[in-house]
């Protein structure tokens, strides 16, 4: 197993992660790939794949939680984001995979929701979420590779605990920083004096260019002009383009807006990596809150007419939003660490290496605390 930032002495901000440093260290939530890679028909190579995040243990819609999204730079695709801006309700799995398997993604989690689910379970309608960012120049994204088994299959792998992270699942095919880049997750746990609660985040990172690339906030990528970079020969896409979505996670009681504000601060933790500067950039962010325990829309039978909820005082806010900066910030560099070489379709992209990383570091300044 690669190491992480924090296994090679990297320690990202101020706050302590959770005992998996992991979008799963919050209770309930459950991460599951699906990979998928060879030769198609037409000689190319395919390098692609689903990751699911499970909000709660059982089928989200019977479980849904309040949710919010934002969205920094709009050049790329989801499905299920208007229903969230529109009730603040999250009542879906939430799906990473490739640009062009969006729509298929979406069909095959609404499928398998009925299939899963008694009459009585099942919802009139349903319009799960699914994020994407383009792997076009590893895998034959013209293909379509993706399908409804290979969702079943990161639905059934489903899993709380540690998270596999690097080139797999939706990952497998991106690149980041000109860089292997792919999946990669984190988390921070609050005091008991800042509330206690937990906030997780995991990443599709697929956007950056190198010399811009941020460790801890020193210049790392301006020591890395050795490694070649894989738009060196490819008209398109040029350094920069791609995406970066994420999911941020946490048991913390939010209402709807504050669930977005939560989400606004995903674009910090880019940021500070050396993102979130790209015209040519997808950069969207969900976040839900897991803190309230809603009652399911029912269409059939009507419920009550109101719930009792809490919510966090804006007073302690701010702690939940550092937690959620920093863990992007870490999401991202984990991704890079975990990733491995990768070759496609005549294009080979290097992964960044712990050792390149380390002397990348410690020639702009850093030394291990």
């Amino acid at each position: 197993m690669k190491p992480r930032a924090r296994d090679l002495g990297i320690t990202i901000g101020q706050l302590q992660p959770g005992p998996f440093n992991a979008i799963t260290d919050v209770p309930g939530v459950r991460v599951g790939h699906a990979t998928v890679q060879g030769l198609a028909a037409n000689g190319k190579t395919i390098n692609t794949g689903v990751t699911l995040i499970e909000p709660r243990p059982a089928a989200a819609h019977l479980h849904p939680c309040f949710a919010g999204v934002h969205v920094l730079n709009g050049n790329g695709d989801a499905s299920g984001l208007e229903w969230i801006r529109e009730a603040g309700l999250l009542s879906s799995p939430v799906a990473f995979t490739n640009t062009h398997s969006v729509g298929t993604v979406r069909d095959a989690l609404i499928a398998l929701e009925r299939a899963e689910n008694s009459d009585e379970q099942r919802l009139y309608w349903n319009m799960p979420v699914v994020l994407e960012t383009f792997d076009g120049l590893l895998n034959d994204i013209n293909g379509f590779h993706v399908q409804i088994e290979h969702v079943a299959a990161a639905q059934q792998a489903a899993k709380s605990g540690p998270v596999t992270e690097g080139a797999i699942g939706g990952g497998t095919g991106m690149i980041c920083h000109e860089l292997k880049g792919g999946s990669g997750t984190a988390s921070r746990r609050l005091s008991a004096e800042q509330g206690g609660w937990t906030v997780g985040a995991i990443v599709q990172a697929n956007h950056g260019k190198r010399r811009e690339l941020r460790v801890d906030g020193y210049p790392v990528g301006r020591y890395l002009a050795e490694t070649p970079s894989p738009f060196a020969q490819a008209a398109l896409p040029h350094p920069g383009m791609g995406s970066i979505v994420v999911c941020l996670a946490t048991d913390a009681p939010l209402l709807p807006h504050q669930c977005t504000r939560l989400a606004q601060r995903a674009s910090l933790g880019i940021a500070r990596t050396g993102g979130g500067n790209e015209d040519c950039s997808g950069d969207l962010f969900i976040a839900f809150a897991t803190g309230n325990a809603l009652t399911p829309t029912d269409y059939a039978r009507k419920g009550a007419f109101t719930q009792t909820l809490q919510m966090v005082n804006n007073d302690h806010l701010s702690e939940l939003f550092l937690a959620a900066t920093e863990a992007v910030e870490e999401a991202i560099i984990n991704a890079l660490l975990a990733a491995s070489d990768t070759s496609g379709n005549g294009h080979q992209v290097k992964a960044l290496t712990a050792e390149a990383m380390l002397e990348g570091l410690r020639q702009a300044g850093w030394s291990a605390q």
